[in-house]
């Protein structure tokens, strides 16, 4: 039976802008991780998947909610036990050319973790440094390289080496292959899959795109405007959606066939404003099965099949 690791329960994070008003970002958010899972995160730009990400790791401080490790609640742990706890979690950025320091060569850069949380000697460094090279596919000749030299593949092998420095059993990528050539795309989900196996991980991986995730993950999560919609096991969701949004993005994947029909959903109107949303649905607006009480009544995100749940007052 498989133990939760993570554990999130009515996640917020609001941001405050002009006129007193609330940007709700991640909205009552909740949901599990187990141990060794890796669970997909995925949603249009802008829905809150990456704040998500990185409220539950505390780089960002969350409005209201908790988030479990293994039982303890990481919002409320001090500086000195966040510090602690930072070796069994890390991240993953999405743009290596934005998240890796300029002015840090590669060895550097994978080390620096080691040096803020004093874990290993100065002889014991260089060792591990190679080591993790070696892990993520990084030659070793580049080890005195700076990010600027290196092409983008081999800048987020850095930054994957950077995350394990510290052995974590947790670790959010937050659209880590988004930003690379297909090619390299393929040999980077191939990596996160070998490197979750040698080292018994587990992930939280963000994305907007369907087909990544349904690659890697076990589960998957669809988000809409800071809320979760629906919730299954990977090949379910894709057999079976239950929510219109979801119908909707699986709608959008191109199918590889000269003469197969499209069966595109093209959603009419705008995105709602994450500002002080309106009551209700928040798809009502862009929904074709819309009726009166979604645009009243928020749908509450039940289970309607083990392990796949909605957030819809017409899935059945």
């Amino acid at each position: 039976m498989s133990k939760t690791f993570i554990e999130i329960k009515n996640l917020k994070k609001y941001f405050n802008v002009k006129d007193g008003k609330k940007l709700h970002a991640v909205d009552d958010v909740s949901f599990n991780v187990d141990k060794g899972e890796i669970v997909g995160l995925v949603g249009e730009s802008g829905c809150g998947k990456s704040t998500t990400g990185r409220v539950i790791l505390r780089l960002l401080e969350a409005t209201a909610g908790n988030v479990f490790l293994e039982g303890e609640d990481i919002i409320q742990a001090n500086k000195n036990r966040l510090k602690q706890l930072r070796r069994r979690m890390q991240i993953v950025f999405q743009d290596p050319n934005s998240s890796l320091n300029p002015r840090k060569s590669v060895r550097q850069i994978i080390s620096e973790p080691l040096i803020v949380q004093g874990i290993l000697k100065s002889k014991e460094m260089q060792e591990k440094v190679y080591t993790l090279m070696e892990e993520t596919g990084v030659a070793f000749d580049l080890v005195g390289k700076y990010p600027h030299e290196l092409d983008g593949g081999v800048r987020q092998r850095v930054g994957i080496a950077r995350a394990l420095a510290l052995g974590p059993e947790f670790i959010v990528c937050d659209e880590p292959v988004s930003a690379l050539d297909v090619s390299i795309q393929a040999q980077m989900l191939n990596l996160f899959q070998d490197l979750k196996e040698k080292k018994d991980l587990t992930y939280l991986f963000i994305s907007h795109d369907l087909s990544v995730v349904r690659h890697i993950s076990d589960r998957i999560l669809v988000m809409y405007v800071g809320r979760l919609v629906e919730e299954a096991e990977a090949d379910d969701l894709f057999i079976n959606p239950m929510h219109p949004y979801t119908k909707a993005l699986l709608s959008a994947i191109p199918v590889p066939k000269i003469r197969k029909e499209s069966n595109r959903i093209l959603l009419k109107g705008d995105v709602p404003s994450p500002i002080d949303p309106p009551p209700g649905c928040r798809f009502a607006k862009r929904c074709w099965m819309a009726k009166e009480e979604c645009f009243e009544k928020e749908p509450e995100l039940k289970e309607y099949s083990p392990g796949h749940r909605a957030a819809c007052h017409f899935v059945e």
